[in-house]
């Protein structure tokens, strides 16, 4: 049988079954049972459709994506500091403050995914931190490593594009940051303008998503 992908799901009505007489009507007794097998039937498709092929279509999950389009610096480096956002591209439930706090509207276990260009402008390589924080608080074992090549002249800096994912277990109205500490202060974090010849988009700084996976997280907070 051929799949109707552009079907639509209700939910369906409780059936109003009515009160019972105080004696045995067969009448009210096969109306009430007709009832409750179409209720039943209905629910029936509606699990089949969202457990069939392609039925995440009709599951509205939370989610987020955030971008920056300028430079960020570090002043020093014994400081921790937040990567910050300037555009939300899609938000459901998951909302941007602060410049650097991703909030959740729903508990769960969400899918924390990101991509920086980095910049080195020395003649070393330079390593730099990056790592998450919940409600200002460092997740721990939440940090990586990323090594940047020394430049390649004074006017050719090295780029590197760091990018991973990381499951964290949020509650509702909980915040998650991204976090970066640079060995050199000549590490930054580039955005670049939309390019010609051939004409190119623009390269956002930071690129950011938060996407529910489950509510069935057994980690602890």
């Amino acid at each position: 049988m051929a799949l109707n992908l552009g079907q639509q799901i209700t939910t369906p009505a409780q059936p109003n079954l009515g009160s019972p007489a105080p004696a045995y009507d067969q009448g009210f007794l096969a109306t009430s049972f007709g009832g409750l097998n179409v209720y039943f039937n209905k629910i029936t498709a509606v699990f089949a459709t969202i457990l069939g092929p392609r039925g995440s279509k009709y599951i509205n999950a939370p989610y987020g994506a955030f971008q920056d389009g300028t430079d960020q610096t570090a002043a020093n480096t014994t400081t921790a500091y937040a990567i910050t956002f300037d555009t939300t591209d899609f938000s459901n439930g998951v909302t941007l403050s602060n410049s650097s706090r991703l909030n959740v509207s729903q508990a769960g276990l969400y899918n924390l995914q990101f991509s920086i260009q980095f910049k080195n402008t020395t003649n070393d390589g330079q390593d730099v931190d990056v790592w998450f924080r919940k409600n200002g608080t460092n997740i721990d074992k939440s940090n990586s490593r990323f090594h940047l090549s020394q430049r390649k002249s004074s006017g050719d800096p090295s780029h590197l594009i760091a990018a991973l994912n990381f499951f964290v277990s949020l509650s509702a109205n909980d915040y998650v940051e991204i976090m970066w500490r640079p060995t050199s202060t000549s590490v930054s974090i580039e955005h670049f303008a939309a390019s010609s010849t051939p004409t190119r988009p623009a390269v956002p700084s930071v690129i950011a998503t938060l996407t529910f996976v489950s509510n069935l997280s057994t980690e602890t907070a």
